[in-house]
């Protein structure tokens, strides 16, 4: 299973995140595209990295909300919305190109990430503007109950998905992500190993209730923000390599 991180996210002289030290650990890097966070120079730095180490590319979008970090919901038209994502995506496929790389998916941010998963109208005009790029990219989401649906919409369009699971949250039944407001929502470390050790195994979560949840996911979410999460992902990593 193939680890992703969200990556790119300074702005200016504001550092968030350990990049180099999380880069040379993971294979897929989600990149701001400056809307909730990231800037040309970071876009630039970050590409680098990810060049240097052999990392797949993806863009990840956001709403247009810098200041709240792209955790806020907006109310988008279809038209704004899928306009938001094209200019954030052309943004980072072309500060790509110039490094002779090239953009594979994208990983919607945040907020955005969150009403696509609970609002399929939302998710509808998000795999209609991936697919109306220019060029082929594939789609992350989250692995859920209603994979299959999502997947035959997908496919209906000519976007393939990426699904994703996570590595530290707790899952409801229907395969969505635990409210962080409720104990226990956020995995603690030995919860957090237990939880990747049984999607590597089975491809299944242990959901809040105790129900055991398929998700096949193809993708593990990471977290490198301080230097406890570069450990955990390095453990997490070991047990990926020694699963394959």
């Amino acid at each position: 299973m193939k680890l992703n991180c969200d990556l790119g996210e300074s702005f200016g002289a504001w550092k968030m995140g350990l990049d180099d030290d999380v880069m040379p650990h993971i294979d897929m890097a989600n990149i701001a595209c400056g809307f909730h966070a990231g800037d040309a120079d970071v876009m630039a730095n970050t590409l680098a990295l990810s060049k240097q180490h052999n990392v797949q590319i993806g863009a990840h979008p956001s709403y247009p909300d810098l200041q709240g970090f792209g955790r806020r919901s907006m109310v988008l038209s279809e038209k704004e919305l899928t306009n938001c994502l094209h200019y954030q995506i052309a943004a980072l496929e072309g500060m790509a190109k110039i490094q002779g790389l090239t953009l594979s998916y994208v990983k919607p941010h945040g907020a955005l990430y969150n009403d696509m998963m609970n609002n399929e109208e939302i998710l509808q005009t998000v795999i209609s503007a991936i697919a109306n790029y220019p060029s082929n990219l594939k789609l992350m989401i989250l692995a859920t109950e209603n994979t299959h649906k999502h997947t035959q919409i997908a496919k209906d369009l000519g976007v393939e998905l990426i699904l994703e699971a996570f590595a530290d949250r707790q899952y409801n039944d229907d395969g969505q992500l635990v409210s962080r407001k409720l104990q226990g929502s956020v995995h603690n470390k030995i919860a957090l190993l237990e939880q990747v050790t049984q999607l590597l195994s089975d491809g299944s979560v242990t959901t809040r209730t105790g129900k055991k949840l398929m998700l096949n996911a193809h993708s593990l979410c990471v977290h490198g923000d301080n230097a406890d999460g570069i450990a955990l992902i390095k453990e997490i990593k070991a047990l990926c390599n020694s699963a394959n």
